[in-house]
């Protein structure tokens, strides 16, 4: 055992793990869907005591089974924790979604950890390693977090163990390639009637053991003469590179001059390598065949994370600031200090209301105590957005404080710093918010979130449904603020805007089951606009008498169009008295409320000057409302004597991919009707392409980038203006405004 582990599990005088952060691991694990992650937390679970026997994912849940934190469908698409025990430790794994629509929750995921395993699958092809996966392990090497790979599925393995090792280091090691390296071999037992041999065992290149897995429970054995010539270039390889990465600069010469170097030596350098972001090792694992007790590897990855990975009190101090924005000292992980906690999830559950994943950086947790909740709403935290946004803080009363056991939850009495704990009934909390004391408030920047630009529209199935839609929509952007919600003036309709497909899916299920909402998707509507093609003049006559006080109002106008961007404008250049001057108003609100209802197809009319030039009115029955009235019919009259042009949103576009795939973009952004205005380099490989493109063009870009870019490229977009359309779509438009009207 190194010194660090040696800390971790020693001369603690009895006192438990999850009370000294020096025995806490937070380790999240990162991987495209279906590489095995949520089987793996469940194998480790099981070597290490927490569940007595295998979960399965079709079950429903995972060991994580808590109110609302799991997820209940056959896709994992949210972010659980499962702690478990072992040597001495605390180790809590975030089991992370491996979509790419649910980035939101990784970095969630991220944000909670000091460590990383990024979990890829050896059933797939050497190169079908996903984008997200690489896109999270560049996130972690820019604020330097630990990282550990391990590969999965190596009975059903498409992809070699070696050569995958070789795929990662070039993936994730581009820097450095030797700092990607094994610290196992899988073993191979005897074919079966199948052709294949399975892996029964790993052999140590560090140790030169063979650990044998075969009967469900770990037995160390030597390597025969066969296995340790097939170990022997792997284990000059490793040791070259833990040297490489060893802080004893004589190391190295010691090892070239061909003297003696102490195992326990290279044990202590690898663990500090690894505590440090400076080497990566490659683990193999699976889970226990049926009956065994411990999963292929699962004890050699434990031991990494308790001796490797850093414990939270060897992280950087955190930066906090008063919710006002004045400096204040950063806190470091002191279960004494001042609280700081942040929220890392927030979940509701029909039982017990409001539940919070929490991670504690500094002070102690305790129930049912007032605490300062304060954060920046998901509009302050969208990359490239103004932090100083969305600011909201109100006091809150912490309720009970569970950590999940297997398929049950463990209530406790705190939660130390560096740990993490669920919160039930912190009602003001959301995700990312920052939980502190009362009497000294503080707060944490929160981790970036994407901006969502896949829409969805929906609308309440029936009267009933209506009333409970506002509120359910709260609780889901609240529960997931990856989700941006619009109500769309223009249109009128309601609009969740996410992250892909998967991520509608997600919502519109949340907002049927677990908010008790029936909800229908309804095609998304662009939001266009009339104008008026060339100028006009009309004539509106509002005139009714049928008994009793009737109804008189003649105005004339003339209507010219104006540059974009103008608006309405309303001139009055009537002379003589010819309206009355309190009418006068009342025809610049009927020309406006029908400019506002649109001439043709419903779409608000702009970009036109309104003359008011004569007209007529009688002393007894002319009103407000008859002017209103005649001022739409003069509007609508001068828009029968000119064409009508329909104008669509334009939207600025920059679509950051890497360099084999900017022709396949812009061709596919010029089939959007975009035009390409430029191409700037984005660092070493990568393209960013600037392009105007209509909205209508781009409603599903984020679903369709994917594919042009095999899920290598992001975007960005921001509304320039309103353009006219073409003619031929214009008049598809017209026809169906046409029939029904």
């Amino acid at each position: 055992m190194g010194d660090r582990a040696k800390t971790a599990a020693g001369a603690a005088g009895g006192v438990p793990a999850a009370d000294r952060p020096s025995a806490v691991r937070n380790v999240v694990l990162v991987g495209h869907s279906g590489s095995g992650k949520t089987r793996l937390v469940e194998a480790l679970a099981r070597t290490a005591g927490a569940v007595g026997r295998a979960g399965r994912v079709e079950d429903g849940g995972t060991v994580s089974d808590h109110d609302g934190i799991e997820r209940r469908h056959h896709r994992s698409v949210q972010l659980s924790l499962v702690p478990v025990d072992w040597d001495g430790c605390r180790i809590n794994l975030l089991d992370t979604p491996g979509y790419a629509d649910f980035v939101g929750e990784l970095r969630a995921g991220l944000r909670a950890a000091d460590a990383a395993l990024f979990v890829v699958s050896a059933a797939q092809e050497a190169d079908a390693v996903a984008a997200s996966t690489r896109a999270a392990w560049e996130e972690c090497a820019a604020v330097g977090t630990p990282r550990a790979i391990v590969v999965t599925h190596l009975d059903t393995a498409r992809t070699g163990f070696a050569e995958l090792t070789e795929v990662c280091a070039g993936l994730f090691g581009h820097d450095d390639p030797d700092a990607v390296l094994p610290l196992y071999l899988p073993v191979r037992g005897a074919e079966g009637a199948d052709g294949r041999a399975p892996v029964t065992g790993l052999a140590g290149l560090l140790s030169e053991r063979v650990l044998d897995y075969s009967t469900g429970v770990r037995r160390e054995e030597p390597p025969d003469g066969r296995r340790a010539e097939l170990v022997a270039g792997a284990r000059a390889r490793l040791i070259e590179g833990i040297i490489a990465e060893s802080e004893d600069e004589s190391l190295m010469d010691r090892y070239l001059g061909g003297g003696p170097i102490d195992p326990e030596t290279l044990v202590g350098d690898l663990e500090k390598a690894v505590a440090r972001g400076a080497f990566h090792p490659v683990l193999a694992a699976a889970p226990a065949a049926d009956g065994g007790a411990q999963g292929l590897g699962t004890v050699e990855l434990l031991e990494l994370i308790t001796r490797g990975f850093p414990s939270p009190l060897e992280h950087e101090p955190r930066a906090v600031t008063a919710p006002d924005g004045s400096d204040r000292p950063p806190v470091v992980c002191d279960p004494g200090g001042p609280l700081v906690a942040e929220v890392v999830k927030t979940a509701s559950d029909p039982y017990v209301g409001r539940i919070s994943l929490v991670r504690v950086f500094s002070g102690t947790l305790r129930p049912e105590e007032t605490v300062h909740v304060c954060g920046r709403g998901p509009a302050g935290r969208r990359e490239g957005s103004r932090g100083d946004r969305d600011l909201h803080e109100a006091d809150d009363r912490t309720g009970a404080l569970t950590s999940p056991f297997g398929g049950r939850q463990r209530p406790v009495t705190h939660c130390v710093a560096g740990d993490l704990v669920c919160v039930a009934r912190l009602g003001h909390a959301e995700s990312g918010d920052t939980v502190s004391d009362r009497d000294d408030p503080l707060l944490m920047e929160p981790w970036p979130l994407p901006e969502p630009l896949l829409p969805l529209a929906v609308r309440a199935r029936g009267r009933a449904d209506e009333d409970r839609l506002s509120q359910g929509l709260a609780r889901l952007v609240a529960e997931d603020p990856a989700l941006r919600l619009e109500q769309n003036p223009d249109t009128g309709q309601t609009v969740l805007w996410c992250l892909g497909e998967a991520h509608q899916e997600v919502a519109l299920e949340r907002l049927r089951e677990h908010h008790g909402v029936r909800v229908d998707a309804v095609p998304y509507e662009v939001a266009l606009r009339e104008t008026f093609g060339g100028a006009s003049s009309g004539r509106g006559r509002h005139v009714k008498q049928s008994g009793g006080h009737g109804q008189y109002a003649v105005c004339e106008i003339d209507v010219e169009p104006l540059p974009p961007g103008s608006g309405i404008e309303f001139v009055d250049e009537v002379v003589g008295g010819a309206v009355p001057r309190p009418f006068v108003a009342s025809v610049e609100k009927g020309v406006r409320a029908q400019a506002a209802r649109g001439i043709v197809t419903g779409h608000p009319l702009v970009d036109v000057r309104v003359t008011l030039r004569d007209g007529k009115a009688h002393s007894v029955d002319s009103s407000d409302a008859a002017f209103q009235t005649a001022g739409a019919l003069a509007l609508r009259e001068a828009a029968a004597g000119v064409p009508v042009r329909l104008l669509e949103p334009v939207d600025e576009v920059e679509v950051l991919v890497p360099d084999e795939y900017v022709g396949p973009v812009m061709s596919d952004l010029s089939g959007r009707r975009g035009r390409v205005v430029g191409t700037d380099r984005a660092g070493p490989g990568r393209t960013l392409v600037r392009a105007e493109v209509p909205e209508a063009g781009i409603t599903r870009y984020a679903v369709d980038l994917r594919s042009v870019s095999h899920g290598t490229g992001r975007f960005g977009r921001t509304y320039a203006r309103h353009e006219p359309m073409p003619p031929h779509l214009a008049e598809k438009i017209r026809e169906r405004a046409g029939k029904s009207s």
